[in-house]
């Protein structure tokens, strides 16, 4: 299983790229939304490194190694929450995820019916499912940069585990560690009993959300 590639681009295309490393050249399918966050480095002879879905597409009378490429992990788990919705497979997701992830995971929670259905080969009834299966557990990726937009020295140990947890996470999506500290904190003051990462991180996105950041 391919998990990463770094190597230097060949070819760019409009939702893929030849990427050529140790001599073999590799072509990973990027979705639009992820292209537009790598505005800029996307550029002919310079070196990349992508995080990768690797999965095989495959026919009657044949299989197909496919990758799928982003900039990083939160992206692709995104992207693996996605495709858990019936009849939205890794070729569809590429298609559809043509804005930016976090506006996708906002219209998501707040059940934009409209938004989703604006989605390339998104209609009625599989923006329904989309908001069926996953509205909810989009915290994290709401919080993402791009989009529309109890301290831990007393806590228990597990649970100081898990503010950590998020604190990193936040991290990863570009906010500095003061400013996450401080939002993970925010949500236990408003919800002590927060017992996951995914419930700190949606408590810390309603916030935001309420505070129209």
């Amino acid at each position: 299983m391919i998990s990463q590639i770094t190597g230097t681009i060949d070819h760019i295309s409009e939702n893929a790229l030849l990427v050529r490393a140790s001599g073999i050249s590799y072509e990973v399918h990027i979705p639009t939304a992820i292209i537009q966050s790598l505005n800029g480095r996307l550029k002919k002879d310079t070196e990349i490194s992508l995080i990768t879905y690797h999965y095989y597409q495959t026919d009657p009378s044949k299989s197909i190694p496919i990758l799928i490429g982003f900039a990083n992990r939160i992206e692709r788990e995104f992207f693996e929450k996605f495709i858990t919705v019936s009849g939205v497979g890794p070729k569809a997701a590429v298609k559809a995820l043509k804005f930016p992830i976090a506006d996708i995971a906002q219209a998501i929670d707040g059940g934009d019916l409209a938004y989703l259905k604006s989605l390339p080969g998104i209609g009625e009834q599989r923006a329904k499912e989309i908001i069926a299966k996953l509205q909810g557990k989009m915290g994290k990726f709401g919080l993402m940069p791009g989009g529309g937009q109890a301290s831990k020295d007393s806590a228990p140990p597990e649970k100081a585990d898990i503010q950590n947890e998020a604190v990193e996470v936040l991290i990863q999506l570009q906010y500095r560690k003061e400013e996450a500290g401080n939002m993970v904190q925010k949500a236990f003051t408003r919800k002590a009993n927060l017992s996951s990462v995914e419930e700190i991180l949606n408590e810390v996105y309603r916030q935001r959300k309420t505070d129209g950041r």
